[in-house]
């Protein structure tokens, strides 16, 4: 399936919780994933937890352009999230970015 309008930012990221604390990581990211999905450039963003694992979640943000994406990322919402509680909760944490073909 194509995404509407074509072309985009995908952006794929993993955390890992740390020992015991992955439901503390699933509460704060269910507070955010509403307002992360009503972001004007944001075309789809997901968040998925481990089905084997679920101390591990999965990122999937599609944004419009870079714009969109480095827009999303100073919004305070976002500064909250990755500097806030979340960070002291996270054993690993990764993000890669691909454009679309």
């Amino acid at each position: 399936m194509k995404p509407s309008g074509g072309g985009g930012l995908l952006v794929v990221a993993q955390w890992e919780a740390k020992e015991g604390q992955a439901d503390k990581v699933a509460e704060i990211l269910q507070r955010f994933l509403p307002e992360a999905q009503s972001d004007p450039g944001t075309k789809l963003f997901l968040i998925g937890r481990g089905k084997e694992n679920p101390a591990q979640f999965l990122f999937y943000e599609l944004f419009r352009d870079e714009a969109a994406f480095k827009a999303h990322s100073g919004q305070r919402v976002f500064q909250d999230l990755h500097r806030g509680p979340s960070s002291a909760l996270l054993a690993k944490r990764e993000r890669s970015q691909y454009a679309l073909i």
